[in-house]
């Protein structure tokens, strides 16, 4: 009787060992699958990680490539607001000659004519050239047609004045010029003559 129970003892000792490993093992195997899911997580923010670096490296590489033609281009529009100015200066230096003629003050034209120079000087350094569209065919792209004077065979075509100055910035347009073209007068289409009606017909066979 006593070694049953002493056997019955060491049963429920062994059952309870049992289930404490069992416990403990299925709690291993569940941090061990925790684990593996952070590991794994971690994983994944370490690559995206790796990508954000690359995309902001080739993002830096990119902008040190576009740095020098955004910094043109940011000129180009300064330039282009100061074309209107260039044009007042255009103007008053086409009109010098005409002011000394009806005695102007030679100071002023002369003052004037210098601070012309010097912004002529300001947008050829900046890389800004004038178009020389007078005496060319008229091109689409790079001027626009203001006016129209009757031509020639010999000028048909051309511009005849610049009205207004075009500039390229480098290779590209700045802004266009204003120009007259010329344009041979159509001639008048030959008249088809007209068959005479059948009366008028008659009356010149009768005559």
């Amino acid at each position: 009787m006593k070694n049953h129970k002493s056997e019955e003892k060491k049963v429920k000792k062994a059952e309870e060992l049992d289930c404490v490993c069992g416990a403990e093992a299925q709690a291993m195997e569940s941090a061990a699958g925790e684990l593996e899911k952070q590991k794994k997580q971690a994983e994944d923010y370490y690559g995206q990680l790796l990508r954000l670096q690359a995309d902001f490296e080739n993002y830096r590489k990119r902008v040190e490539k576009e740095k020098p033609e955004l910094i043109k281009y940011g000129k180009a529009d300064i330039l282009i607001r100061l074309l209107p100015l260039y044009d007042l200066l255009l103007s008053a230096h086409n009109h010098i000659n005409s002011a000394r003629d009806g005695g102007g003050s030679d100071d002023v034209l002369k003052g004037l004519e210098m601070i012309f120079k010097e912004f002529s000087k300001v947008f050829e350094a900046e890389g800004l050239r004038p178009m020389e569209p007078v005496g060319k065919p008229y091109d689409p792209m790079a001027s626009e047609i203001l006016g129209v004077v009757e031509g020639t065979d010999e000028n048909d075509g051309l511009v005849t004045e610049e009205l207004q100055k075009g500039f390229y910035y480098g290779e590209k347009i700045l802004r266009p010029a204003r120009v007259k073209i010329a344009r041979k007068k159509a001639e008048p289409a030959p008249q088809p003559e007209q068959e005479p009606e059948p009366e008028q017909a008659e009356d010149q066979q009768g005559e």
